[in-house]
């Protein structure tokens, strides 16, 4: 007994597909699979596949150049801050890898600039 021998064999296959890729994804599929067909019909006969240049030239787009950041001198108060927070990061890693925190405070200590 083969599958397609019975009508509700092949409603179970086609209630599958449906189920599997969706209401929106069949044409689409069945289109590719025909034209998939067609051309390898053409290509067992001998015929020359010519794809049309215009169908497949992908357009080109050019990207905007970065835009530019400023490049003055950072501002004195922002610099203070910026060194203040690497000396807070530079503290907490040696407690992460010293372990108990007993020189740290003295190495914080030191590490601060003298103002």
């Amino acid at each position: 007994m083969s599958f397609f021998d019975a009508p509700w064999h092949i409603v179970l296959l086609l209630l599958a597909a449906l189920i599997l890729f969706g209401s929106s994804r069949l044409p689409g599929a069945a289109k590719a699979l025909g034209s998939s067909m067609n051309i390898f019909k053409k290509s067992i006969k001998g015929e020359d596949v010519q794809v049309d240049a215009s169908k497949t030239a992908q357009p080109t787009y050019t990207l905007p150049p970065p835009p530019q950041l400023p490049s003055g001198p950072t501002a004195p108060p922002q610099q203070a801050q910026i060194d203040e927070l690497q000396r807070q990061l530079q503290d907490m890693q040696r407690q992460a890898a010293g372990g108990d925190g007993q020189g740290t405070a003295q190495a914080s200590a030191e590490s601060r600039p003298q103002s």
